[in-house]
Formats: C-alpha cells, sequence, structure tokens
C-alpha cells in the first residue's frame, strides 16, 4: 500500500513532467547566445540588433522585423525603435517575443546572453517523459543543515565547458546505513536549499550529475533530505543551458538509485 510520502512523490512526479514540457519549459530552448560573441548585434534566426549597454541589452528593431515587447501595444504593433531590457526572471515573463518564441535576456557574472524559447522545438515535441527510480522510504531521510560562518564560492566546470563561481552556503548532513555524509549547499533567497551532486550510479544508471532541492530547514537546522526527488539538471534537456558540475566533495561513494535518472528513450 502507498504511503502518504509516495502518493506525494508520484504527484510532484506529475508536475514536474508538465512543467519541463510546457511550451516554454526547458525541452523548449534552442539557442544561448553570447552577446560577446556576437559584436555585430546581429543573432543566428533572431531579428533585430542586440547590444550590451552597460547595465543592460539595447534592442534596436523595425516594424518588418516583427518582434513584440512586453505582449505588444493594444494595436498589436511591433516594435520599431529602440527598448532597454534588463535580465529576464522566467521565460514566461520574458519581455520580448517573436511570433510563439520568447527571447529572454540573460546576465551572468556580468556577461550577457539571449536565449530562445521555442514552443515547437523538436526537443519539446519529441518529448515522452522522464525515467526514475522506484520510490523508496529508505531514501526520505531527516538531515542537519549547518551553514558556514560566511557564504563561500568555489569554480566549478559548467555545462558549456567553462568555469564559473559556484555559491555555497552551508552543509546538508544525513545518514545512510549508518554512515554519515555531506553535500555543500546553496541556500535559495526562499531558505530552501540547493545541491548538485553525483554517486556511483552517475553516467551509467542516471544523468553524469543531477541536482536536489530540500525545503528550508527548521529553526534547529533539521531539514528532510527527500533523495526520491533527486532530479535533472535543465541541461539533460537542452545543450544550451550552462548548468554547474557537483563541487569537490559532492558525490556521493554509494549508488543512489532514487530519483529521476535520464530522459524517457522512447518508442
Amino acid at each position: 500500500m502507498s504511503t502518504e510520502a509516495e502518493k506525494d512523490w508520484r504527484a510532484w512526479r506529475e508536475l514536474r513532467e508538465r512543467t519541463v514540457s510546457g511550451p516554454y519549459g526547458p525541452l523548449a530552448l534552442t539557442g544561448t547566445y553570447w552577446l560577446a560573441d556576437h559584436p555585430d548585434g546581429r543573432i543566428e534566426d533572431v531579428p533585430g540588433h542586440w547590444a550590451e549597454d552597460g547595465e543592460a541589452v539595447r534592442l534596436t528593431a523595425g516594424a518588418g522585423d516583427g518582434l513584440t515587447l512586453d505582449g505588444a501595444p493594444l494595436d498589436g504593433a511591433p516594435l520599431d525603435g529602440e527598448a532597454r531590457l534588463g535580465p529576464d526572471t522566467a521565460p514566461q515573463e520574458a519581455r520580448a517575443a517573436h511570433g510563439g518564441r520568447r527571447l529572454v535576456v540573460l546576465r551572468r557574472e556580468g556577461r550577457w546572453a539571449v536565449r530562445v524559447f521555442d514552443p515547437d522545438a523538436a526537443a519539446l515535441r519529441a518529448f515522452t517523459g522522464i525515467d526514475a527510480f522506484p520510490y523508496a522510504g529508505r531514501w526520505r531521510l531527516t538531515g542537519r543543515f549547518r551553514p558556514y560562518d560566511e557564504g563561500r564560492t568555489v569554480q566549478v566546470p559548467n555545462a558549456d565547458g567553462r568555469e564559473r563561481g559556484l555559491g555555497l552556503g552551508g552543509e546538508l548532513a544525513f545518514t545512510v546505513d549508518g554512515e554519515e555524509h555531506t553535500l555543500q549547499a546553496a541556500v535559495e533567497a526562499d531558505g530552501s536549499l540547493w545541491a548538485v551532486l553525483a554517486d556511483a550510479t552517475s553516467g551509467t544508471e542516471s544523468y553524469r550529475f543531477r541536482f536536489l532541492r530540500p525545503p528550508a530547514p527548521a529553526a534547529d537546522g533539521t531539514v528532510t533530505v527527500d533523495l526520491n526527488r533527486t532530479l535533472l539538471p535543465p541541461c539533460a534537456f537542452a545543450d544550451h543551458f550552462i548548468c554547474p558540475f557537483p563541487p569537490p566533495g559532492n558525490t556521493l561513494p554509494f549508488a543512489l538509485r532514487a530519483g529521476e535518472r535520464q530522459l524517457s528513450a522512447g518508442e
């Protein structure tokens, strides 16, 4: 008989698949274009002129480019002139669009980029699901978060081949088969945690690394560590994401046969 925790996990799995297969989910990303690599301001298959302009991106377009801004004016007219764009928080909230595509402005470590999310992306049309290990109660643990006295930043490789800083706020400790294990974790704005990890299944039975997002710890530092909710990083869905690899010490020495494994191969 399923426990409440397993029922919650199944609901989480269903929501997760609906989210990643949404029209502007990670499967819809078809390109990340760093403006420093396009000094002429032109991006392949993206109309308009895009240029870094201090603390913003300057977009210049004519009516014939068919770019719209902020959902377009009430008369539906495309942008004809200039606009200054700051970083977007999500594809669904991107200010610029070209037809059904959302053109997301991104800033990382002082560098600007434009990402293209296309609801007609081939990867989105080919999606058949996410393979996951079966739920097991043994992987739902009570852990403890030990914050650092001061935040730390470590340089780690990213999926695009560059090294970038990864901010870490503390150590997440939990016990498996009588032995304590730890993961360095970041603290999100809402207090929840985020860890990038690998284990003995990485690259064989599961994707080469995965993410874990436990909730905010309680006042005494305790936190539910449900390893059944270990999930694929965005770069498992599209090559144009720049996911960080696990920091030193975040490779678990055992086979974590829990959570998401990889994209379903389909028929």
